[in-house]
């Protein structure tokens, strides 16, 4: 199981008791990054670690490698030299330096798939990361507009309530109740001779009125015998 495997579980995890305890969708957005972030520190920190060992194991198999060629060249040197005796020692001193390298080589490849996984996990869950960082911003905004649509839905509904409708009728009443009060307080009271005068002027004006129509009727019925 890797490394980045292992997040996806802890992950799950973590969300699932966040929506059993109906936690604020922003919050599970936040922790999922905050998840993210740590997760990648860890794992980088591991692959340090991890890398370290690699190169100690490299210093490592250079030594070997130097102590297996300095043997190779003794042995040599005793053929020469017509001593099979130490030539025959300074193979076995070589055998086994070879061994340590064959060792040495097959922990260096452990070592670089180690460092390869690692690797790996970085890259996706950075990616992921960037992903959830540019998402961020448009699902915290879309949590807010849900909460607005659902408060205003709420107040739809409240207005929609037959309690509500009638009180609100009733506040209509009531205003309605207060202008006709309005209207009548000056109902019955005798104009002022102001209001009399201001009257009579209107008055008259409306009798001229009547005078010029009256009369433009009667010259149009003249018109009208005469043909």
């Amino acid at each position: 199981m890797g490394i980045f495997t292992r997040f996806r579980d802890i992950i799950s995890s973590n969300i699932n008791a966040m929506l059993d305890k109906a936690e604020d969708p922003e919050k599970l957005i936040k922790l999922m990054i905050r998840e993210m972030e740590d997760t990648l520190v860890e794992i980088k920190a591991s692959c340090a670690g991890v890398m370290a060992g690699d190169k100690k194991v490299q210093r490592r198999l250079e030594e070997v490698q130097s102590r297996e060629k300095y043997w190779d060249e003794k042995a040599t040197l005793a053929v020469h030299k017509g001593r099979d005796d130490l030539a025959r020692e300074a193979l076995v001193e070589k055998r086994r330096f070879s061994d340590m390298i064959d060792t040495l080589d097959h922990e260096l490849k452990e070592y670089n798939n180690l460092i390869e996984q690692y690797q790996d996990d970085i890259r996706q869950l950075e990616d992921k990361l960037v992903a959830a960082r540019e998402k961020q911003r448009i699902l915290v905004q879309r949590h807010i507009r849900a909460k607005g649509k659902k408060r205003a839905q709420e107040e739809i509904h409240r207005m929609d309530n037959s309690e509500a409708i009638f009180k609100f009728e009733q506040f209509e009443n009531r205003i309605e109740r207060m202008e006709a009060e309005a209207d009548l307080v000056n109902f019955g009271r005798k104009p002022t001779l102001e209001e009399e005068l201001d009257n009579l002027s209107v008055d008259d004006e409306i009798e001229k009125e009547l005078q010029t129509l009256k009369s433009s009727i009667t010259k149009e019925d003249q018109s009208v015998s005469s043909v």
